[in-house]
This record gives structure tokens, sequence and C-alpha cells, in this order.
């Protein structure tokens, strides 16, 4: 067997994965490619092992060890970005600001903000109440 075929296969596939994660924005789409790199790196692994003619292998013991370890990591991405989609109503990658470090002029401009705010239930500048549902029924 000649091994640039399946190495050519597995560079291709790494590549569409590679491509997938740069390029897209949707959580979900990017885990997807995150499974296309790691089938190519099994793909060149059962290849080589092949190739090798190893007799114990090694090559193929690990793609199953790869498999296991794809599942346990699709499974939990899955149930973050679920949990993700749940409270934002959105899997766009770009959206997630909540992980991103602040800076400390931010933090202070957005106290300064809510400070300036005006209490709930005083009214606004037109000298409308605030009212909730249960103030409005009784």
């Amino acid at each position: 067997m000649h091994l640039a075929y399946p190495a050519v296969l597995a560079a291709l596939l790494f590549c569409t994965g590679l491509y997938g994660v740069l390029a897209r924005r949707n959580a979900i789409l990017v885990l997807m490619s995150v499974e296309l790199m790691l089938n190519a790196v099994n793909l060149n692994l059962v290849a080589f092992d092949v190739w090798l003619r190893d007799t114990l292998h090694s090559g193929q013991a690990l793609t199953l060890f790869t498999i296991a370890i794809a599942a346990a990591e699709i499974g939990i991405g899955l149930a973050i970005v679920l949990a993700v989609y749940r409270n934002r109503g959105s899997s766009a990658i770009d959206r997630l600001r909540d992980t991103a470090e602040t800076d400390e002029a931010d933090v202070a401009d957005a106290e300064n903000d809510n400070a300036d705010a005006e209490p709930h239930g005083r009214g606004d500048a037109a000298g409308n109440r605030n009212t909730t549902n249960a103030e409005a029924t009784s």
C-alpha cells in the first residue's frame, strides 16, 4: 500500500477542519471541525501502522484511545454549547464576552453608569411611574 494516498487524504481533512475552526462562528460547526481534524490524525495513525507493519498494532490502539477521547470531548462540548444557547439564545462564538478579560477602566465606567441610573419604581423623566405586574394588579 502506498503511504501517499492516506497521507494526502488526511492532510486534506486536517486542512478542511482547520479552516472550519478558524472561519466559522457557530460553536457546533467549530466542534465538528475539531472532529474532522481528529479523524485526520486517526487516519494517519492507522496508515502508518499498516505501512510499518507493527506487530503490536500500536497505531490502531492509539486510534481507539483517540476516538474515546473525541467522544468525551464532543459530549462535554455539546453540553457547554447547549448551556450557552439556553442562557444567551445564540451559539455564536463572537457574542461570548463574559469570558473575555475586562480592563479596569471598563469596569469603572460600568459602575459609574449603574450609579447614574434611577432606582426601580421612581419613574422616568416624564413623571411616569414604573410598576411591576404585582403592583399593577393590586
